[in-house]
Parts: structure tokens; sequence; C-alpha cells
């Protein structure tokens, strides 16, 4: 049976694995489209329980007709309703924005706040939200626990927690805060292409030697390379 992994070995073995994921993913950034903190805070909420590529459709026509909280906060219902409908979950979702932007207007004078402890007090906004815009709208460094963060987080034996807090607090303390934001990104882009939930693709995998579960999907290159998705394929 192994020795058990030091604590300084498994810092050493999170940020080799985060190295090889910057050079395997140089482009790795936000896939949600937004030009303001406004539109980040939106697309977010909006991003539940769908996919990014589906609220980057609608964006334009959304923001079109709501530019700020102040306009979306006096939205009538039902056409705000048609514009987030093949979003899915249209009307919590719908209700959610409503409440936001009104908070907004409220409390923030229209303006999404850059601090942790006022995001997460609009409605509709989690801590993964909140280090959503945090990360990319202020440059304030946070972890997005989403489900993809969560999954290879554990399948990378960095953590055995399964609550996003208590993943997010024991992940970044492998890490220097500055690079937070990015290690969110090229995770859930790792997550996305590769080591995905059923059948990871294990065998084409560049930090498979640094991974406790290597093995979990096929080590065949050839079979693993299929289960690889590109841009074109995802």
């Amino acid at each position: 049976m192994p020795d058990p992994e030091t604590p300084t070995a498994l810092v050493r073995r999170a940020r080799k694995t985060d190295r090889v994921l910057a050079e395997t993913y140089p482009e790795a950034r936000c896939e949600l489209d937004f030009e303001d903190p406004f539109q980040l805070l939106v697309v977010t909420v909006l991003s539940a329980q769908t996919t990014d590529r589906r609220v980057n459709a609608v964006r334009p026509t959304l923001f079109a007709a709501y530019p700020d909280a102040p306009s979306m906060a006096a939205a009538d219902r039902a056409r705000l309703e048609e514009i987030v409908g093949p979003l899915g979950f249209f009307r919590a979702k719908t209700e959610s924005l409503l409440k936001l932007s009104a908070h907004l207007v409220e409390h923030h004078d229209g303006q999404v706040p850059p601090r942790l402890v006022d995001l997460v007090k609009l409605p509709g906004v989690g801590r993964k939200t909140a280090n959503v815009v945090l990360g990319n709208a202020f440059d304030v460094p946070g972890i997005t626990v989403d489900t993809h963060f969560g999954r290879l987080a554990r399948r990378l034996g960095w953590t055995e927690e399964t609550d996003p807090v208590k993943v997010e607090h024991a992940v970044g303390a492998l890490f220097p805060k500055k690079d937070w934001t990015m290690l969110s990104h090229r995770l859930i882009w790792h997550g996305r292409r590769r080591c995905h939930a059923q059948r990871p693709a294990c065998g084409a995998c560049p930090v498979a030697r640094w991974c406790p579960s290597y093995g979990e999907g096929p080590t065949d290159p050839e079979t693993a390379a299929k289960l690889v998705k590109t841009e074109a394929r995802r």
C-alpha cells in the first residue's frame, strides 16, 4: 500500500497539473459572452441548467432590450420570459432577473458591486456566480466550483470534499490566490473536453501521470482520442 501523500507533495502535484493544463488550454477563458459586469452577472444566472452556447445565442436580444439594471428591473415580464424562454426554467429565471435587477437599483445605484459579501445577497446569486463575476469582470481572484470543477478536484485527488464551499477552500489552499480564476477556467475546460463524468478520455489526457484516478476511462490512446471534444464537436 503506498504511503499517504504529504501536504507538500499534494501542493506540488496540483500545481504541476495546473501548469500542464495551462499549456494544453492556452485559450481557456469564461465561455459566456459579456461586455460589462451587469451582462456577466445576468448571463451567469441564466446559464444554470443549460449550455453557455444557448445563453450566448439569446444575449444580444436580451441586452438590446434591457442594457442595464434599471431597464431590466422595469421589464415587461411576458417579454422577458419570451426572450429567455429557449433556456428552460424561464419563469424562475425571469423572476431572478427582475429581482436581482431591482436589488441592484435599490441598493447599489444600478451597478454590480465588486465584493463577494454584496454579490451573494443578490436574489439568485450564490458563491459560484459571485466568483465568476469577481474573477472575470473585476479581476478579483475567485474559484468557481461548478459540477466540472468539483468532479475534477476529487478525481485528481486534490480534495475529498463534496460541499462546493469546502471544495473551494480546500483547493484554494493549494494554489496562490492570483491563480484562482484561471485555474477555474482550465479545470472546467478540461472537464468539458476530456475528463467527462462518464468515460473520461484517460488515454488522451495530458495530466494522466499526476492523476490517481487514471484508468476510470479508456486508456487506449485511439479509443480515448475519440472521446475528446473539440470546439466543433462540443
